[in-house]
């Protein structure tokens, strides 16, 4: 489904029982007669487990963007940013943290120092769907031939900033006094922008389980990669370990503990993704994932 303003254009397709994978928003397909019968390769792959416990599900495929959308309302929260990034990085995408309602903070330029540690690496960029600021960078990095995704928690104020954008009227839904969001968006759909690229906005994530690669982990925290390298074991877990370079550059201040803490504590869940789920399935997945994104980024 494409939609450009309030005009949408609904194409329904059968799917061939030869199809060795179900199409998502995202793929190339070969259409017969109103019939899908092949999908062209994805060039990146934007996933998780599937909330039932059972397999992997896919969100999004050959995107060129991840925006990470976080909204500075109620205060920028790093633990989401980073779990995001981990995702955003292993899709073979280009993560961008865009942060959102600037309107509402007295200093911006405090989040954008916060979230520059929490998500090295990316470009971070400062958006009001009130003021205007920030969507002429958007539009600029969402150009002719460009597919982006937007991945944020309800309430983050992604649907604004589409409005803010292109000058529509999607649902927009108020944030409760809590700073929780509801779903404005229940189904993932595609706008064509004005801009010349295509938008892919997707429901708002409740509950955000990860199937991460060392890829992901190693990008999002760069510094704990690094001073690893230097730990006595090369299987350090950077817990109480002797000779643990991490640990040491915590108490040296050169690496944050909430951020090996938030390191820490996405390592425990990939372990429990992989005791729940189909080990040996999940570390064949890893290891497409890895050259896939490896192929996608030398070419860019």
């Amino acid at each position: 489904m494409a939609v450009r303003g309030d005009a949408l254009e609904h194409v329904v397709l059968d799917l061939s029982r030869n199809l060795a994978t179900t199409p998502v928003t995202g793929d190339w397909v070969v259409v017969n007669a109103d019939r899908v019968v092949s999908l062209g390769g994805r060039t990146t792959n934007l996933s998780r487990p599937d909330p039932s416990g059972q397999g992997v599900q896919v969100l999004a495929a050959n995107i060129d963007h991840v925006m990470i959308v976080l909204s500075l309302e109620r205060g920028l929260n790093l633990k989401s940013l980073e779990r995001l990034s981990v995702m955003a990085w292993d899709s073979g995408a280009l993560p961008i943290t865009v942060l959102t309602k600037a309107d509402t903070v007295e200093n911006p330029a405090e989040a954008v120092a916060e979230a520059a540690l929490a998500a090295p690496g990316t470009e971070i960029l400062l958006t009001s769907a009130l003021t205007g600021r920030g969507l002429d960078r958007l539009r600029v990095i969402m150009a002719v031939g460009t597919t982006t995704t937007m991945l944020g928690a309800s309430g983050a104020g992604k649907t604004s900033l589409l409005n803010a954008l292109e000058d529509i009227s999607e649902k927009v839904r108020e944030v409760n006094t809590s700073g929780e969001g509801r779903h404005a968006t229940s189904a993932r759909r595609l706008y064509q922008l004005s801009s010349g690229g295509v938008l892919l906005d997707l429901p708002g994530i409740r509950s955000l389980d990860l199937l991460a690669t060392e890829e992901g982990m190693e990008e999002t925290f760069v510094e704990i990669a690094e001073s690893a390298l230097r730990c006595r074991f090369h299987d350090c877990e950077h817990g109480t370990e002797p000779g643990c370079a991490v640990q040491e550059s915590v108490k040296v201040g050169e690496i944050l503990q909430r951020r090996l803490d938030n390191w820490h504590k996405i390592r425990r869940e990939m372990s429990y993704q992989e005791r729940k789920g189909d080990a040996a399935l999940m570390a064949k997945q890893r290891a497409e994932w890895k050259n896939m994104t490896k192929s996608h980024r030398s070419r860019k």
